[in-house]
């Protein structure tokens, strides 16, 4: 069995849903010595989060970005936590309701998702900044 772990950092994005599936297989290029095993992806914060979707149409991450806007939006009156700007508190509370992490399977040193998966970084504030993931990768 092989362990792998690495802290990898994102460039900053502006607020969004990106697709880092690439950038993360070039900044973890031991993948491929794992014939079978997992990829678990943490993201070290409380305003971005993680999740796996469709890679191929843009107009998916738009649609994302637009849904979860209107279902936690900015300027709730009964925020208490507010003096960090107005996109904080709703971007901590979309960060839980997303996840703070994804694992994938790992098969002959590639990630094996379906054909149209992507993994997206879900960047929840107006000017987030950089990010660092922790990547595990296990296996034999």
């Amino acid at each position: 069995m092989h362990f792998y772990q690495k802290e990898v950092r994102l460039p900053a994005f502006p607020r969004g849903f990106h697709l880092i599936t690439q950038h993360i297989k070039r900044e973890f290029p031991e993948l491929s010595e794992i014939k079978t095993g997992i990829l678990h992806v943490f993201i070290q914060h409380t305003s971005a989060s993680l999740t796996i979707n469709e890679n191929a149409d843009p107009t998916v991450r738009v649609d994302f970005e637009s849904h979860i806007n209107q279902m936690v939006p900015e300027n709730a009156p009964y925020y208490e936590h507010t003096t960090e700007g107005a996109d904080d508190m709703p971007a901590h509370i979309k960060a839980s309701l997303m996840g703070s992490s994804v694992s994938v399977p790992i098969t002959n040193g590639e990630l094996n998702m379906g054909t149209w998966q992507g993994i997206y970084l879900c960047e929840h504030r107006n000017r987030g900044g950089n990010r660092k993931l922790m990547l595990t990768a296990y296996g034999v």
